[in-house]
């Protein structure tokens, strides 16, 4: 693993270095304009509270040093507890209410192949886990694509569309088509966006290459990583980008505070081993780098970012971040492991719902400074 200390940059080749990207998030914070890919606000009308886009051009550094704690008393558990709770969602009985599965609604499109819910509150989780990688990056892609003349670009998995709808917005002379398993996206959209229910897994028919294909967070929902990307490149102009952002899905902590029979880390564990009894990487953020370079894409750049799972941190940005990190978690918990556990674990949904509550508790608690990892990685197609 690259040192933590000070910010990192790995890169396929010399000419990586020399590329006109958008600038590290480290140096952004001093720069006196946004960087390219510097994201708008959410429009959305779901949005939650206090999810406005990161500042332009600001973000964290990849590779971030060890993330300073803050202090705190046992006074301050009650007060983090209230101000989060205004928030979020606790495990309640509404949950239970939407009519398929478990009180979530789930894919109809390839039933199964998904194992996370397409209900509403789902979509909200998105729109928070789009607000903190952006917040990270200080913008929305990073690939150093040329805005100069107009791109033809995909997101792969597009999920609730809004990654694409503001591309779409900065870049109004390209082409943006998002493509997913379901039809969650906004009916109304700028002209130049466009949607299709797909599976990325099956054939890929296309008649034209893209100049830039995008994809994001498809941890746990892929059984070919190898062959996605290698479609990513088929279908890749020559000269063209690609670019994958993707977790791997375990949490740490650098301070010993998350031990490994924390709840927390038990459950992450487990519903990581029952994805891959079904064949789907749960880490492939790591991976990503590799996979470009086997694959046979140039200029390879792989930045890695440390998220925080809650407000502990003292930085403010990051400890924004981590809030908005224990939200989607949070918010998340059914989802992630209902169909998991009950249909590959065989527990009972009971089982799942008294784990989860133990669960929550540890996500409650200040003095465990988890953190989970988030890897970006571009590369271009030679010409």
């Amino acid at each position: 693993m690259a040192d933590t200390t000070k910010p990192t940059e790995e890169a396929g080749s010399p000419a990586a270095a020399e590329a006109t990207a958008p600038p590290p998030v480290a140096a952004a914070a001093e720069a006196s304009s946004p960087p390219a890919g510097a994201a708008k606000s959410p429009k959305s009308p779901n949005s939650p509270p206090g999810t406005a886009s990161p500042r332009s051009g600001t973000g964290i550094a990849a590779d971030n040093e060890v993330i300073d704690a803050e202090e705190v008393d046992n006074d301050d558990e009650s007060a983090l507890a209230d101000s989060i709770a205004t928030y979020t969602t606790s495990l309640t009985s509404s949950i239970f209410n939407y009519p398929v599965e478990y009180g979530r609604r789930y894919h109809a499109y390839q039933d199964g192949r998904y194992t996370r819910p397409n209900d509403e509150l789902e979509m909200d989780r998105l729109l928070l886990l789009h607000t903190i990688v952006t917040t990270a990056q200080g913008g929305l892609y990073q690939a150093p694509i040329d805005v100069d003349r107009p791109q033809r670009i995909l997101d792969i998995g597009t999920g609730n569309g809004v990654w694409a709808i503001e591309m779409g917005d900065l870049l109004p002379n390209s082409i943006v088509i998002g493509n997913d398993l379901s039809a969650n996206m906004p009916a109304f959209v700028p002209p130049n966006v466009k949607f299709e229910v797909d599976d990325v897994e099956n054939e890929w028919i296309y008649d034209q290459p893209f100049s830039y294909i995008f994809c994001r967070y498809m941890a746990a929902s892929i059984n070919d990583w190898p062959q996605l990307i290698r479609r990513t490149y088929d279908n890749i102009e020559p000269g063209g980008w690609a670019e994958f952002q993707d977790f791997d899905l375990t949490y740490y902590s650098e301070d010993g505070s998350l031990g490994p029979e924390n709840p927390l880390l038990v459950w992450i564990t487990r519903a990581c081993n029952a994805a891959e009894a079904i064949g789907r990487d749960t880490r492939p953020g790591s991976k990503l780098k590799g996979w470009f370079e086997e694959t046979g894409f140039t200029n390879i750049v792989h930045r890695r970012y440390k998220l925080p799972i809650g407000t502990w941190p003292r930085d403010p940005v990051l400890k924004q971040i981590g809030l908005y990190n224990y939200m989607q978690i949070n918010q998340g918990l059914e989802g992630l492991s209902m169909r998991l556990f009950t249909n590959v674990l065989k527990w009972t949904s009971e089982e799942v719902v008294v784990m989860l509550a133990n669960v929550r508790k540890q996500l409650h608690d200040p003095t465990i400074h988890a953190i989970l990892d988030y890897h970006v990685v571009y590369g271009q197609k030679p010409e």
